[in-house]
């Protein structure tokens, strides 16, 4: 790959989280979920802008009691996702929180996409998109409402995420080089990068064999 992204997905126990990282990767929803306990990862390459990333998320246990484990996890995150069920309005209250840790533990600089999950159960709702488009648009957060079951948008919130982070480095506002940016160079980036740079120790090495 280009690029290695490291991802979060933060948010209130319950609202979907690691289905909405399921869905991402295998394309399925996940029948059985329970709660997750800790930290779970899983990772998928995609292409983004002509650019190969690869995204190494992390999906945190929304609960209270594993708060301090998972915090652990965020430093140096380059983007999250942050979720909340629309069914259940106390998510949504929550989510102010989980903001603050990410921009204060990850990173200020951190790319964030709002996703009201659970889109199918529409008929349940109580948070409203409109309300929940205010609060992103006053945070400075990208909103989409997904649905880890049909797979609605899920695909679509990563992939913004990625997209975003990708702009940042093309105007030079995020520095992949900088300890903790979330961002490393892939295979392919570093064989460019170190050609005009080290040219001669290449040279040298190659003289040796």
């Amino acid at each position: 790959p280009d690029f290695l992204f490291k991802f979060l997905v933060i948010g209130s126990a319950g609202t979907g989280k690691s289905c909405l990282l399921h869905q991402f990767i295998e394309n399925k929803f996940k029948q059985d979920s329970n709660h997750t306990i800790g930290v779970e990862f899983g990772s998928r390459v995609v292409n983004v802008a002509g650019k190969t990333v690869k995204l190494q998320i992390w999906d945190t246990a929304g609960q209270e009691r594993f708060r301090s484990v998972t915090r652990s996890y965020y430093r140096g995150a380059a983007g999250a996702l942050l979720v909340y069920d629309i069914t259940s309005r106390e998510t949504y209250n929550a989510l102010t929180n989980w903001l603050t840790d990410a921009r204060t533990l990850a990173s200020p600089n951190i790319v964030i996409i709002l996703c009201g999950n659970k889109k199918d159960l529409d008929a349940d709702r109580e948070v409203t998109f409109l309300e929940a488009s205010r609060f992103a648009q006053e945070n400075e957060l990208i909103f989409l409402e997904t649905s880890a079951l049909t797979g609605e948008n899920v695909e679509e919130g990563f992939l913004k995420c990625a997209r975003i982070i990708l702009n940042k480095i093309d105007s030079g506002e995020l520095d992949p080089e900088r300890m903790g940016s979330g961002i490393q160079y892939g295979d392919a980036s570093l064989r460019q990068l170190r050609q005009p740079r080290g040219t001669t120790t290449q040279n040298k090495q190659q003289c040796n064999c």
